[in-house]
């Protein structure tokens, strides 16, 4: 998908991989709507542009909100004229701890915000995607939504949901202008936690961690490129790469690889 003189809609614009995504797509030449929760985020967003901030809107929007993102469309439009794409980027982790001790809200949290917000855009921009000679959808899951990583298990399973979930709308659009495509992070260095509202343990955020971190900038460029090739899949990170194979390959031993490596995350 070509970028200049396009209009992308991208959540979690405020900060972290999202923002990323927006400024490489601005620099490229597209127009970008860029939603967030967090004004201050966006804020910085339209900072960050500079200049080309004049192709770029902000929407201060909770994507848990059904009827408030059932509204974007028609702002998007009335500002930019058009929708030619979506990238589902914004998330959140659990806290770090068993699924035995995660309340119950804590699990309808990450959902709401890593699958029913997927979803809440999905519904209110479709219906325009398919009217554009060519489009796309880009949702971001994660290297979670296909290994196990013990004190997330109901943050994969939100991420192994929005997986499924795009590789069904790639079977269904198939023969439609819109392409689709579903994107594996690894481990990134962004405020996620923070942005949770979890507390990390040690070694997982991203100013002292013992595991190679992938900035947010690659990461950014990473999805765009996939977006651009209308590649069915794209994994983000030497971690990710190595993990999809293994876990291909041999997926108890990647599982139990991963659940020692990983087993402070809970102690």
């Amino acid at each position: 998908m070509d970028i200049a003189d396009k209009v992308f809609v991208v959540t979690g614009g405020g900060n972290g991989i999202g923002r990323e995504v927006v400024l490489n797509l601005l620099r490229k030449g597209g127009s970008v709507a860029a939603i967030d929760l967090d004004a201050q985020g966006l804020a910085e967003t339209v900072e960050l542009a500079g200049e080309l901030a004049t192709k770029l809107s902000t929407h201060l929007v909770n994507v848990t909100d059904a009827d408030a993102v059932a509204e974007l469309p028609e702002a998007v439009i009335a500002t930019h004229g058009a929708v030619d794409a979506l990238l589902n980027v914004a998330g959140i982790i659990q806290k770090f701890v068993p699924f035995a001790e995660l309340s119950r809200a804590e699990m309808d949290k990450v959902f709401a915000v890593n699958f029913w917000g997927p979803v809440n855009l999905l519904q209110a921009f479709l219906p325009e995607l398919l009217k554009r000679p060519s489009a796309a959808i880009v949702n971001v899951s994660s290297m979670g939504g296909f290994i196990p990583v013990p004190g997330q298990t109901i943050y994969g399973a939100s991420k192994a949901a929005l997986k499924l979930l795009t590789e069904g709308l790639h079977a269904e659009l198939r023969d439609t202008p819109v392409q689709v495509t579903v994107v594996f992070p690894g481990a990134i260095a962004t405020n996620i936690t923070a942005n949770s509202g979890v507390e990390a343990p040690g070694g997982v955020d991203a100013d002292n961690s013992k595991f190679k971190l992938t900035s947010a900038v690659d990461a950014g460029e990473v999805i765009v490129a996939a977006m651009q090739k209308g590649a069915y899949r794209a994994t983000i990170g030497s971690d990710a790469k190595m993990l999809d194979r293994l876990t291909r390959l041999a997926p108890e031993r990647a599982m139990a690889m991963i659940a020692e490596q990983m087993a402070s995350l809970t102690s």
